[in-house]
């Protein structure tokens, strides 16, 4: 197999079907179509003259050619990325695009009037925001900076805990909470602490959701009380909270980056910036105030 034949189009196509294991994720990941998937694949099987996956009702499983041509693609892209990170850390511009990943609570109940102010600020960065509660892999550049909440952030990347973030059992303002059902996380949410507490106090959930902001919703219609963050719930006049917040769910709050970023300009501004923003709102992400 001439491998020196293939140009990085021919690789990065290989790699997402290996990885996905369809032509269907292959073309979400590359953001082009199944059919444009299909014909390149095609091409470069016959340009090698192997065959490098086997399709069947599971999807595509890769031949040991397509292993071999995965693994390089792989190492290819590594280094690709690592190249990317050098060079956007001698950026020294307040310039350019900012790639931030967060969750859809964070970004709906705290920072987008954070976001808009450093948009304003700094008119030059172009933000761009990826909302999910996965973390995203920062070492391919999928995003620049991640703002989680978490226990125990990865070790291969750098930032500053902003604070903690607490949390506390809310229902619907009126409802008894005797009456209530619980709502709880679904296990796609991967909250085990919270499962666990639930667990030890309660016969379970009656209504479940994968995302807080989910539950935040379930609970405002009044399906049901849940624990939620007080950042976003003691802001929402149709909830009221039962107790204190809940010492063992207390959560770390984190900025993220690669280490190779965080010498870029625009990198800096933005931690800086989020930081001296959240310490005016240390209040409300405790559960002892509302800005």
């Amino acid at each position: 197999m001439d491998e020196q034949s293939l140009g990085w189009d021919d690789l990065r196509v290989t790699l997402a079907v290996a990885e996905t294991g369809s032509l269907s994720g292959a073309a979400r990941r590359l953001g082009v179509s199944h059919a444009t998937v299909f014909r390149r694949l095609g091409a470069i099987e016959r340009r090698l003259g192997v065959r490098l996956f086997e399709r069947g009702r599971a999807g595509y499983a890769p031949t040991p050619a397509g292993e071999e041509l995965a693994g390089t693609a792989s190492r290819v892209a590594a280094e690709v990325a690592a190249a990317e990170r050098r060079l956007a850390g001698r950026d020294l511009r307040l310039a350019g695009t900012l790639r931030l990943t967060t969750t859809d609570t964070l970004l709906m109940g705290l920072v987008s009037p954070i976001l808009a102010d450093f948009r304003r600020r700094h008119p030059a960065i172009d933000l761009e925001v990826a909302v999910s509660n996965q973390l995203f892999n920062l070492s391919r550049r999928d995003a620049d900076l991640a703002l989680r909440p978490t226990r125990s952030p990865p070790e291969h990347l750098v930032g500053r805990r902003l604070g903690d973030i607490a949390q506390a059992v809310y229902v619907r303002r009126g409802a008894a909470a005797t009456e209530s059902a619980w709502v709880g996380p679904d296990r796609h949410l991967g909250d085990a602490a919270l499962e666990a507490w639930m667990g030890a106090r309660t016969s379970g959930a009656a209504y479940r959701v994968d995302t807080l902001l989910g539950m935040f919703a379930a609970v405002r219609e009044g399906l049901g009380q849940a624990v939620l963050p007080c950042y976003l719930a003691d802001a929402e006049p149709a909830l009221e909270r039962l107790g204190a917040p809940i010492p063992e769910l207390v959560t770390g709050l984190w900025l993220l980056t690669h280490p190779d970023l965080r010498r870029v300009a625009r990198v800096r501004a933005f931690m800086e910036h989020l930081a001296g923003a959240l310490e005016t709102r240390a209040a409300r992400l405790a559960g002892t105030g509302v800005d």
